[in-house]
């Protein structure tokens, strides 16, 4: 996707908030996250309710999936969320879109020039390849479940100071 190489989307928070939403739609759960030259590799598992009557059956069978997720696909879910947004009425965002929305802010501070990570229970892993002086540098960030809770209650506040003032706090 490399959102920060020409791409007319350059803004990780808003991507990250819609891909999000997309995959709550789907129910998935255990993210692991790559980003490609033309978007995005998702894989997670998904449960699906059990129709059988034993014990093993009734908990529901669990099933990975892999998504491949192209720029243009994900530019939709953008428009989407945006006419959704503008409609009024929409409720709180789901798990993903609140959580990978603040992961997504985050990036957009460091501007990596691509990025993987995993998540597991709330908690995610995240490599950056940032580029500087020196080249390429590979960054590990680790957010707990805790730390996504922090940044997700600190967002409004944040949201609100960057539209009252015309710039980000800082």
């Amino acid at each position: 996707m490399r959102i920060y190489e020409g791409s007319p989307r350059q803004d990780w928070e808003e991507v990250l908030r819609s891909v999000g939403a997309y995959l709550d739609d789907r129910g998935l759960r255990g993210l692991v996250f790559l980003e490609t030259d033309t978007g995005f590799i998702i894989q997670g598992t998904v449960v699906q309710d059990a129709s059988g009557s034993s014990w093993g059956e009734a908990l529901g069978k669990a099933t990975r999936v892999t998504l491949t997720l192209e720029d243009d696909q994900v530019a939709a879910f953008m428009d989407e969320a945006l006419a959704k947004r503008g409609q009024g009425g929409h409720s709180h965002p789901s798990r993903f879109e609140s959580e990978l929305r603040v992961i997504g802010k985050y990036l957009d501070d460091q501007k990596p020039k691509d990025i993987f990570f995993f998540e597991l229970d709330g908690s995610y892993v995240i490599r950056l390849s940032i580029a500087g002086q020196g080249g390429l540098k590979q960054t590990l960030v680790e957010f707990t479940a805790a730390d996504i809770a922090e940044l997700i209650s600190k967002a409004p506040a944040l949201r609100r100071d960057t539209t009252t003032s015309g710039r980000k706090p800082g």
